[in-house]
């Protein structure tokens, strides 16, 4: 007797009792398609949702942390409790002298202004940054150039505007060497920009005048006071493993309490991240677990399919085993109909999920950060296909068990 698996008239046959019953084939396909459908759709499209929420901190870094001082809540060296005071650039200056770990910083000062070029005027914040500011909030330089150490080194009257701010004031101009004046004093305008990250810290670069930090200090007689210090933590330390150092250095230079933790407010946004990374993982899984239940409806269903089709040709097997075919013949003749169905189905699932993912992928692109990921990788899709067949063979193994264990007699005698 052939060998089922390679027997043309087999596969004939397998079609053909698919076929029989077209409606019930149908639904049961259906729910093979669905079932894959879901999976891929709901796997693909949690790794989508997660790049949008993520593109909201896009060229944010995850290893922030700020430091911003705060009134004392202990009385220290003759000054009463309820002090404010400010921290400085020799602040700074120390706590980067003598801490290890920071990656990038950056100091930041702003206050609101009015912002004039020609007859148009606009009310802006105006900030102080140090050069590497762009390394810790990207910046997206849409003209010009950014700050460079020596325009900060020499306070050099520059300015980098923000391009909605910019298109209020020059219109279509071009506006790079142009002199825009911040609260009465005149600015060389170097670099048009914008923001990658909807998350800010200070100010939104795009609706912003951007200063050297020394030149801001400088023209607002600020001294040497700063608004606040922001940081990123280098490979192999946290925001948290700096603080220490950054008390140290200011509690040397002021008159506040080394044991006075509400005198300075610290900000750790890897922690925050953390519990997005967590808040993710939870969506993948739920996801996963949604996709599972459908595709174990789908399973259910081959493995009734087959219990039927057991049932309905209990005469045609027996004659089979009458006329000399192997256990095993009739064990991969009912299996194959279960893999072909599965096969089939589970195929045009994943493929509609694939295309409906691209369409999804499609919509949701952003022309800066490009596409969110909706989509199913090729090894996703195969994992997908082979779990059911692999499911879908054990669901129909039982059925094909029974109908090995058919005896002849018993089988011309069913009706």
């Amino acid at each position: 007797m052939k060998n089922p698996i390679f027997d043309i008239e087999n596969w004939r046959e397998i079609g053909a009792t698919l076929a029989r019953n077209k409606t019930r084939t149908f639904l049961t396909a259906f729910g093979i398609f669905w079932g894959t459908a879901m999976l891929a759709m709901l796997w693909g499209g949690a790794h989508g949702l997660e790049g949008m929420l993520r593109r909201n901190f896009a060229g944010f870094a995850t290893n922030f942390g700020a430091v911003f001082p705060n009134t004392t809540s202990i009385s220290y060296k003759g000054f009463n409790k309820g002090m404010s005071w400010n921290l400085t650039q020799t602040d700074i200056d120390a706590v980067r002298r003598i801490t290890p770990g920071i990656e990038y910083s950056s100091t930041m000062s702003n206050q609101y202004g009015t912002i004039a070029y020609g007859t148009n005027s606009e009310t802006a914040s105006i900030a102080g940054f140090e050069p590497d500011f762009s390394k810790i909030n990207t910046a997206i330089v849409y003209a010009g150039r950014l700050f460079n150490d020596a325009d900060d080194a020499q306070g050099r009257k520059v300015a980098l505007i923000g391009k909605d701010l910019s298109a209020k004031l020059f219109g279509t101009e071009d506006p790079i060497g142009k002199m825009i004046s911040a609260n009465g004093v005149y600015y060389r305008v170097i670099g048009v920009i914008g923001q990658l990250s909807n998350a800010s810290i200070g100010t939104r670069y795009d609706e912003s005048v951007l200063l050297p930090a020394s030149t801001f200090r400088r023209t607002f007689n600020r001294g040497n006071a700063v608004g606040f210090f922001m940081y990123t933590a280098a490979p192999g330390y946290k925001p948290k493993d700096i603080e220490p150092y950054i008390r140290r250095a200011v509690c040397s230079n002021h008159p506040i309490s080394p044991a006075d933790e509400k005198a300075m407010w610290f900000m750790d946004i890897s922690e925050e991240f953390e519990m997005v990374d967590n808040l993710f993982l939870g969506v993948s899984l739920l996801a996963l677990f949604v996709g599972a239940g459908s595709l174990m409806a789908g399973i259910i269903g081959i493995g009734n399919i087959m219990w039927i089709i057991v049932k309905e040709r209990t005469q045609e097997i027996g004659i089979r085993r009458a006329i000399g075919a192997k256990p095993r013949d009739i064990i991969v003749q009912i299996l194959s109909e279960g893999v072909v169905l599965t096969s089939v189905a589970g195929l045009a699932g994943v493929s509609f999920a694939t295309i409906a993912l691209a369409v999804a992928d499609k919509a949701t692109a952003d022309p800066i950060l490009g596409s969110a990921g909706f989509t199913l990788s090729f090894s996703q899709a195969i994992a997908i296909v082979v779990t059911f067949l692999i499911l879908g063979t054990a669901a129909g193994t039982l059925p094909a068990i029974k109908a090995m264990r058919i005896k002849p007699i018993e089988a011309m005698r069913d009706k």
